[in-house]
C-alpha cells in the first residue's frame, strides 16, 4: 500500500521532522510503500495530501499537531483513504480522542499494523461549508483569541495566547448568538459556543466532555453571559470536564447546528474554518482512521 506521509516543518518546534526517519522506517518495516509530501504550509499540504489521495494513496499519516491533521482530514474525509495520526504537536486533542498512542514511534506502528492487517474504524466529522473537521468547532471568546494570537508578531509561541488571553479578557462583552440545532432557533447572550464531535479542544481541554464521534451527533455546549472573573474561575475546570455543571453553562446535542453572530469567526481542529453565519453538520462515519487500537 502507498502511504502518504505529511510533516509539519514546526509542529513541536521542528521535532516532527526529526521524527520522520523513524515514521517512514516503521512503515516500510510493515510492508508498506511511505513517501514524504514536501509541503511547508497549510495551503500546500492540503493540496498535496488531496492529490496523494487522488492518486491512490491508502492512507494520509499526519506528522505533527491538531492543524497537520486539520490538513489531512481535507483530503481524506468522505474517501475511503485512512487518516493515521502520530503525535508531534503540542495539541494532539484528537489523539487524545481516539486513544492513540502518545508517544510517537509507538502511534506509528500502531497505524503501520492496522494499515498492514486491513484494520481500520470509521468515525463521524464535521463539516462546515466546504471545511471538514474532526474536533471542536468555536465561536466567542476562544475564537477572538485565536484571532487576536494569529495578528500578533511578538512575543513567539505559547506566549502570543497569553498575551491574547489578556487582552481579549480585557473588552470581554457578552456577544447575542443566535443558535439553531436541529431547526430550532434561540437568541441568546453568549461568551462561546464550542460544537464537539470529539470532547477535547486547546492542548487538553474537555470543553464537550460526553461527545462522541461515532454518534451522528455534536455535543453542543454553550457558555452564557459570564463575567471575567466567573470565566476566569471555570476555567481550570475545563480540563476534567466539570464546567457543565456550572448554571451558566448548558449542554444540547444536535447533528445540525446553525450560529449567526456578526463579526465572529469559528475555528475548528485550532484553525480558521468560516465567518459567522455557518452551519456545522454532522456527517456519520465520514473518517476512516487507523492506529487507534479499535476496530
Amino acid at each position: 500500500m502507498d502511504v502518504a506521509v505529511l510533516v509539519s516543518p514546526t509542529a513541536g518546534r521542528g521535532g516532527a521532522g526529526v521524527l520522520t526517519e523513524d515514521v517512514l522506517a516503521t512503515f516500510r518495516a510493515a510492508g508498506l510503500s511511505p513517501r514524504v509530501l514536501p509541503a511547508t504550509t497549510g495551503t500546500d499540504a492540503e493540496k498535496q495530501a488531496t492529490e496523494a489521495v487522488a492518486a491512490g494513496a491508502g492512507a494520509i499519516v499526519a506528522v505533527g499537531g491538531d492543524g497537520t491533521v486539520h490538513a489531512a482530514v481535507q483530503a481524506v474525509a468522505g474517501t475511503s483513504a485512512a487518516l493515521a495520526v502520530v503525535p508531534a504537536g503540542t495539541g494532539n486533542d484528537l489523539v487524545r480522542a481516539l486513544g492513540i498512542p502518545a508517544d510517537a514511534v509507538a502511534a506509528a506502528r500502531a497505524a503501520a499494523e492496522d494499515l498492514a492487517a486491513g484494520t481500520s474504524r470509521t468515525i463521524d466529522a464535521g463539516r462546515t461549508g466546504a471545511r471538514w473537521w474532526a474536533t471542536v468547532l468555536c465561536c466567542g471568546f476562544d475564537s477572538a483569541v485565536s484571532d487576536r494570537a494569529n495578528r500578533l508578531r511578538w512575543p513567539k509561541g505559547r506566549r502570543r495566547y497569553d498575551v491574547a488571553v489578556l487582552a481579549e479578557l480585557a473588552r470581554l462583552r457578552p456577544r447575542e448568538l443566535t443558535l439553531v440545532l436541529d431547526g430550532e432557533a434561540q437568541t441568546l447572550p453568549i461568551t462561546m459556543v464550542a460544537v464537539g464531535n470529539t470532547s477535547w479542544y486547546g492542548g487538553g481541554m474537555k470543553i464537550c466532555p460526553g461527545a462522541d464521534p461515532t454518534d451522528g451527533l455534536f455535543d453542543v455546549t454553550v457558555v452564557g453571559a459570564t463575567s471575567r472573573l466567573e470565566l476566569m474561575r471555570t476555567k481550570p475546570r475545563l480540563t476534567a470536564g466539570t464546567h457543565i455543571e456550572h448554571p451558566r453553562v448548558s449542554v444540547h446535542r444536535a447533528a445540525r447546528v446553525e450560529l449567526s453572530s456578526p463579526g465572529v469567526t469559528t475555528y475548528a481542529d485550532g484553525e480558521p474554518v468560516a465567518p459567522l453565519p455557518a452551519v456545522a453538520e454532522c456527517v456519520p462515519g465520514a473518517l476512516t482512521v487507523v492506529g487507534s487500537g479499535r476496530s
